[in-house]
């Protein structure tokens, strides 16, 4: 299944530069105007390496100047490429939702690119044309993977999570702390054994693409142009950097992606009633909007079985749904996205791809941009389980839009790949 083999990271200098002043999160969450922050923070901030300084720059911009930044910081130390290859463990400490504390163990390394038809790297979403666009100009013009595409794979027992623990006890390279307050410290594994151990553990498991389905296509079709080129079989552009984590392990979080529709008028109770008769309703006052996260735990939890969603209409009235599930495979966001957004609200997929709804990251912004009147009704979900994940990519299939966030998100900036 998945091959994969450790390389020689080109990483910042700790002495030379605060890490916690140069990672940024990943390119495509970054706001317009979070960009001339993170510009302005530290000359050698890894933005510089992913996105222009404005937004419009992007259409005219061929990254030209990428891999000149990367020599540069190179031939001044800024940068420096570890002697010998490893994996690198990294341990992402976090405040999670709920208010506690968690922490999440993955490793970087390289997969050998494979094309999905393949089935061994695993796609949970449909990509769209213009990112990959400009991320193949990025390529092209740094040859280097600058950011690394977050992947996911089973091992229930934990296997794995011995050795990684043991690397960032006993060979720490650096730690930083994001401008979320999380922080990421990093290790390099490289004792033969574990080495081995992280290879021949993989070789027998798919992974499955949780972050950056754009950046990995666009490998792909990189690869494409080399080989049309005549390059070398098991040149650089034949892998890529990639950060592994047990979807199944303490701290890897899949949270909900909540749905606040737009436009559309709030259904009366009425409407409500007729339009979802075979759904068990239950209602709750809403005391505060500070109160909604409480309020889903407690009624809109314990119904993660089955099809169920909760509400708001920012009224203070918070209306909890369920029904039995009319067929054991099918995914509740499937069924919400059928039965409610179409069925109640009258929005096809067409209406929906168009920006019909909007996909606040977390509950507590959903009610606060409800209540901002950036909406109408607030559409609260249970999230999806890794087996939901394994089980419809397994089969061939991608979710729906937006069906789940994974958290904490990676940091770009912790290490980079050149192709030389």
């Amino acid at each position: 299944m998945a091959k994969l083999r450790p390389f020689q990271a080109l990483r910042y200098d700790p002495t030379k530069v605060d890490l916690s002043r140069v990672i940024v999160p990943p390119y495509d969450v970054i706001a317009a105007d979070e960009r001339i922050a993170f510009y302005d923070r530290d000359p050698h901030n890894s933005i510089r390496l992913e996105l222009t300084r404005k937004v419009e720059d992007e259409a005219t911009t061929s990254y030209s100047d990428i891999r000149r930044t990367l020599d540069a910081w190179s031939e001044s130390g800024v940068l420096f490429r570890d002697p010998e290859p490893a994996f690198y463990a990294l341990r992402q400490s976090f405040t999670a939702p709920n208010g506690e504390r968690e922490s999440r163990e993955g490793f970087f390394g390289l997969i050998q690119l494979e094309d999905y038809d393949r089935r061994v790297v695993r796609p949970h979403e449909r990509t769209l044309a213009g990112p990959k666009a400009d991320r193949l100009k990025v390529l092209r013009a740094a040859r280097a993977n600058l950011s690394s595409v977050f992947m996911l794979f089973e091992d229930r027992d934990d296997v794995l999570a011995g050795g990684i623990q043991q690397a960032l006890r006993q060979t720490p390279l650096a730690s930083a702390l994001d401008e979320t307050g999380i922080t990421h410290e990093l290790a390099r594994i490289d004792a033969p054994d574990q080495m081995e151990a992280i290879q021949q553990f993989m070789a027998e498991r798919p992974v499955v693409i949780a972050d950056g389905h754009h950046r990995y296509e666009t490998a792909l079709e990189y690869r494409r142009e080399q080989h049309a080129e005549g390059a070398a079989p098991d040149a650089g552009h034949e892998w890529m950097l990639v950060y592994l984590a047990n979807a199944y392990a303490p701290g890897s979080l899949l949270l909900p992606i909540h749905r606040l529709v737009r436009e559309c008028p709030a259904p009366a109770a009425k409407a409500w009633s007729e339009a979802l008769g075979d759904w068990t309703q239950q209602t709750v006052q809403i005391p505060s909007e500070a109160a909604i996260p409480e309020l889903l735990d407690q009624y809109l939890s314990p119904l993660a079985d089955r099809p169920s969603f909760a509400a708001d209409d920012a009224s203070g009235t918070l209306r909890v749904f369920s029904r039995k599930a009319s067929d054991s495979d099918e995914l509740s966001v499937r069924v919400i996205h059928r039965e409610v957004i179409e069925g109640v609200f009258g929005l096809s997929e067409e209406a929906v791809q168009d920006g019909a709804i909007a996909y606040p990251k977390s509950a507590q912004r959903t009610a606060a941009d409800l209540r901002a009147g950036l909406g109408t009704v607030a559409l609260y979900l249970n999230p999806l389980s890794p087996d939901d994940v394994f089980h419809v990519t397994g089969a061939g299939e991608v979710l729906p839009q937006k069906s789940t966030f994974f958290f904490p998100k990676l940091p770009t900036g912790l290490v980079f790949r050149s192709f030389e």
